[in-house]
């Protein structure tokens, strides 16, 4: 009995989703419209037709990629909220060298604009990284504001300094082809960024499982008082996990605009930062499952607008069966609270507040 109680808890996000299509069928009802008809467009729009799929697979990977920055400081007792933030940065820094560093062969150019995106997530990580180690300010707080600022410098730049000529409203000059990213599926916008994050969410998954990153990492995260009594530095793994989780945000950034947009516009990230945190505790921390989660969070994405068209759906309605999915998906993280996931990240979190200032400074 009590082994089948455990399933059913493993699986609460499961039932969480279907919990939110359930009341969220309720809301089709009310337009006027069938639930059956209107959720059967959904996926199969996002999931068995070709350009569907196409579609999923472009929103996965900022998706993923986002999830995976909030899973790796989590192992550290850390929050990233900021990955909105870094994905802005990242997109601005791979834009700016796409533009004005020419003469460089194609794939080397994409490599040097990959690069530059994950630096300046990574850089936009430290501010949090540093404050947090140095001041023991609360990361949440600085990685939240920071979103904010980060889409206002990048709507001041691409409606200033990199707006093209002539544009009717913010966006940068387009990129040269030459920094395309290649496509995975023929004719559509599918790009090979979603095989990158793939890659990284196979490699994180290792890393945590097999490695000394992984077992000091989980370490600090548990027990930050024990990790120094180990001659661990805490202070070290804050900074290297903030800034690991910032060069995946802004590899997030990079491949929207190497992949998709092929331009940086202003506000073009549709949130992608803050439904990472959903992909997430979704997967319950886990790389892997993460996989899956950005799958279905991007399927719910392409196939919403589907819906939208092929049955009619108003897109209020369209939001808020989103944002349903979200809120279970909260609740759940209340079931059996102090077995959770979230409750564990919330312990670690509370240890490393306490025991940060014991460290000496290095």
């Amino acid at each position: 009995m009590q082994r089948f109680v455990n399933s059913l808890i493993f699986f609460k996000s499961v039932f969480a989703v279907l919990a939110a299509l359930i009341v969220g069928s309720g809301l089709i009802a009310m337009t006027g419209k069938n639930p059956i008809e209107a959720y059967a467009t959904l996926f199969h729009g996002a999931f068995l037709d070709y350009w569907g799929i196409a579609s999923t697979l472009v929103k996965t990977t900022p998706l993923l990629l986002a999830g995976l920055a909030v899973i790796l400081p989590l192992r550290a007792g850390l929050f990233n909220i900021g990955a909105e933030g870094q994905i802005y940065i990242g997109a601005l820094f791979a834009t700016a060298v796409a533009l004005y560093v020419p003469g460089i062969p194609g794939p080397l150019h994409i490599l040097l604009c990959t690069l530059a995106g994950a630096v300046g997530g990574a850089l936009w990580a430290l501010i949090p990284a540093l404050l947090k180690t140095y001041r023991n300010i609360n990361e949440i707080i600085v990685t939240l504001l920071l979103n904010f600022v980060a889409l206002h410098l990048v709507s001041f730049v691409v409606s200033g300094p990199m707006m093209e000529k002539g544009a009717p409203y913010p966006y940068s000059e387009e990129i040269p082809t030459g920094v395309f990213l290649p496509k995975i599926l023929p004719s559509t916008d599918a790009h090979m960024g979603v095989l990158v994050g793939l890659a990284l969410a196979l490699i994180m998954f290792f890393v945590f499982r097999n490695s000394w990153v992984g077992f000091s990492l989980q370490t600090v995260g548990n027990n930050p008082r024990a990790a120094l009594y180990a001659g661990m530095s805490v202070r070290r793994h804050i900074i290297i996990s903030f800034l690991v989780a910032g060069a995946l945000a802004g590899l997030a950034g990079t491949f929207e605009v190497l992949g998709h947009r092929y331009r940086l516009f202003h506000a073009f990230s549709q949130g992608y930062g803050y439904d990472g945190i959903v992909v997430a505790f979704l997967a319950n921390l886990h790389p892997l499952y993460a996989v899956l989660s950005a799958v279905f969070i991007a399927g719910l994405r392409s196939g919403a607008n589907i819906m939208q068209r092929a049955v009619g759906i108003e897109t209020t309605v369209v939001e808020a069966i989103q944002g349903l999915v979200i809120l279970f998906v909260a609740v759940s993280l209340a079931v059996r609270y102090r077995a959770s996931a979230f409750a564990g990240a919330m312990r670690r979190r509370q240890a490393l507040d306490n025991d940060l200032a014991s460290e000496p400074e290095s």
